[in-house]
């Protein structure tokens, strides 16, 4: 299944600006084309407003963020969040990680996963949202200059 252009458009319009490279976190365009062409894997893009974008290109609406998770069973791993830097404090992040809960419950899903790099600012919005922390990894990622972060493994029950 080949994912729709204009949604990976979208989608790396966000992506392009909402990571710092010195982390090393973004996708590149094949790694989300590749996600997406998994059945199981799932994509929201929203405006500054919240509101949903239709990734066929019948909107002209620009991208503020965007989620990508995947679904195994009842669970559902969110892979990737991202904001744009001029939309982030206004509750975009929120309302993405809304929309999901919301289209995982429709999949049957009762429980959500994500993993963070400590440090990351996304924290007090993961547990804002319910998600607590269940595992970590010492020196998990690698940053650009070499530096090794732990990822810290969260769960939430929708």
């Amino acid at each position: 299944m080949t994912p729709c252009p204009h949604l990976l458009d979208r989608i790396m319009a966000v992506m392009e600006t909402a990571f710092d490279p010195a982390y090393g976190e973004a996708w590149n365009r094949r790694q989300v084309a590749d996600a997406l062409s998994m059945p199981s894997t799932h994509a929201l893009v929203v405006d500054a407003d919240g509101a949903i974008i239709a990734g066929d290109g019948t909107t002209t609406r620009a991208p503020a963020g965007f989620v990508l998770s995947r679904h195994v069973l009842d669970e559902e791993e969110l892979l990737l969040i991202a904001v744009v830097p001029g939309c982030r404090r206004r509750g975009v992040g929120e309302t993405l990680i809304n929309h999901l809960f919301d289209a995982a419950r429709g999949r049957g899903i009762t429980r959500i996963y994500l993993e963070m790099r400590r440090g990351n600012p996304a924290l007090h919005l993961y547990r804002k949202l319910g998600f607590t922390p269940i595992g970590e990894r010492p020196n998990y990622y690698r940053m650009a200059n070499g530096e090794r972060i732990d990822a810290i493994t969260f769960g939430c029950s929708i």
